[in-house]
C-alpha cells in the first residue's frame, strides 16, 4: 500500500481528470492475480485491503479510491482507508456485514447519492432494466456470514429497496451504436439475464483502436487485464450477460 501511494505522490496527478486517473492507476495493476471472495472473512466485518489479489469489485473500488486520493492530493494510508470505507459501505460507514454494498446496482445508486459518481446509463440511450435481485438471501449457504439469520433479514430489506428503484441498461446488441458516449475511465457494470442477480461483472472502460474495451480483474485469464476484444464482442460471447450500466466518476476536488 505504501509503495503505490509513494508512486502516485511522485507522479503528481492532481491536474488529471478523475476518468484519466482511473485509466492510469488501473493500468498499474495489470497482471495482478484474480482472487475471489477476499472480503468474505469470518468474524467481525473488516475493512479488507488486499492489493496482491483482486476480484472485479475490489479492483474497481481500489482504483477508484486511489484516483480520488491522487486528484485531491491526499495520499496517506489513513486517507485511503477512509475513502474505501466511504465507497464500499452504505452511508459510507462500516457497521457490520449487512452494511456492505453487496449488490453492485445498489453500489451505483448509493455512491451516486454520495456524489461520487453519476449513473449515465439512461442518458446515453439505456432502456429499463428489471432489477429485483434475491440471490444472496436465497442462497445463504454460499456465504459464511449468512449463517446469521439477522443478516439474511437485513439483506432481504436491501433487496426490496433495490427492487423498488428504476434502473436502466444498454443492451449488448445496441452497444456499438452507443459506445461513443462512453469515456475511458467510466465504470462498466455488466447486467445479466439471470432474474435473481443484478450485475455479474465490473471494470473500467478503456479505448483501443477507436473501440471501447474492458479493463478488469478477469476470471478468464485470472488476472487484471484489458480485454482483447471490444466490449460489445466480449459481451456477445456470454449468453448470460445482457448489457451494461455505465457510471461516470465525479471529481474529488471541491
Amino acid at each position: 500500500m505504501e509503495g503505490i501511494l509513494e508512486d502516485l505522490s511522485v507522479l503528481d496527478m492532481q491536474d488529471k481528470s478523475i476518468n484519466d486517473l482511473n485509466v492510469i492507476i488501473g493500468q498499474m495493476f495489470l497482471g495482478t492475480p484474480y482472487v475471489e471472495k477476499t472480503l468474505e472473512l469470518p468474524g467481525e466485518e473488516k475493512l479488507v485491503i488486499n492489493l496482491t489479489g483482486l476480484d472485479c469489485t475490489t479492483y474497481l473500488e481500489t482504483v477508484f479510491s486511489l484516483s480520488r486520493l491522487a486528484q485531491s492530493g491526499r495520499l496517506t494510508i489513513e486517507d485511503f482507508e477512509k475513502e474505501l470505507e466511504k465507497i464500499r459501505y452504505q452511508k459510507g460507514k462500516r457497521e457490520g456485514y449487512p452494511s456492505r454494498l453487496h449488490y453492485f446496482s445498489d453500489w451505483i445508486y448509493q455512491n451516486q447519492e454520495k456524489d461520487l459518481i453519476h449513473n449515465i446509463t439512461k442518458e446515453i440511450g439505456g432502456k429499463p432494466y428489471e432489477n429485483r435481485p434475491t440471490f444472496m438471501s436465497s442462497n445463504p449457504n454460499l456465504y459464511a456470514q449468512l449463517a446469521n439469520d439477522a443478516y439474511v433479514e437485513e439483506l432481504k430489506k436491501a433487496e426490496q429497496r433495490i427492487g423498488q428503484r428504476n434502473y436502466y441498461f444498454v443492451p449488448k446488441e445496441e452497444l456499438k451504436n452507443l459506445e461513443h458516449n462512453i469515456k475511458p475511465g467510466d465504470m462498466i457494470a455488466i447486467t445479466t439475464t439471470m432474474k435473481n442477480l443484478d450485475i455479474v461483472h465490473v471494470g473500467f472502460a478503456v479505448e483501443k483502436n477507436g473501440r471501447i474495451h474492458l479493463m478488469h480483474a478477469s476470471t478468464g485469464s485470472m488476472k487484471v487485464e484489458i480485454s482483447e476484444k471490444p466490449l460489445q464482442d466480449y459481451l456477445m460471447t456470454n449468453k448470460s450477460q445482457s448489457g451494461i450500466m455505465v457510471s461516470r466518476p465525479l471529481s474529488a476536488k471541491p
